[in-house]
């Protein structure tokens, strides 16, 4: 695959999830009428979460087309376990960093409806982790991927990185 269509899947991938997830689905069930009456503190909250977010999930994408030689779709084998940055810590930091835009969203526009979005995408998460991709990461990667998930929480971070050796 060239670097190119590397790129062109990359961005293809997150155009269909994160962004349908953090900006067309929160712009047509936010209330307009949000957001009026809300405090500067929630607005800066908001930004903070949700740069704090942007930056996570970034940063794991990165690290899916390095380390992982795949995007961040499901539809997208991976050649190797993530267990490097903030893998080390939780197994799914690129959806917390998704939650994460998704809260800041919520506070920024002083959203109940983007807040009641990012906990149903939670749960219907942990649904879909729980069903079918955690087995196929078993079933792809074995033991290493029983090891790591014995040693690294689905959504609390450890306070230690985790290390294979």
């Amino acid at each position: 695959m060239s670097k190119f269509s590397s790129l062109l899947s990359h961005v293809r991938d997150i155009m269909i999830l994160p962004f349908t997830v953090t900006c067309i689905v929160p712009y047509f069930i936010v209330n307009k009428s949000d957001g009026r009456s809300e405090s500067i503190v929630l607005k800066i909250a908001g930004i903070a979460i949700g740069v704090s977010g942007m930056i996570l999930f970034f940063y794991t994408v990165f690290l899916f087309k390095t380390i992982g030689k795949g995007t961040l779709a499901p539809w997208s084998e991976k050649q190797k376990l993530i267990v490097e940055g903030p893998y080390r810590y939780c197994r799914n930091p690129m959806i917390s960093g998704v939650l994460f835009v998704l809260i800041g969203e919520a506070l920024f526009f002083h959203s109940k409806s983007i807040l009641v979005w990012a906990v149903l995408f939670f749960i219907i998460n942990t649904t879909y982790f729980l069903i079918s991709e955690e087995p196929a990461l078993h079933k792809r990667f074995g033991k290493d991927y029983e090891q790591y998930k014995q040693h690294v929480p689905r959504w609390i971070p450890r306070l230690r990185p985790y290390n294979r050796d």
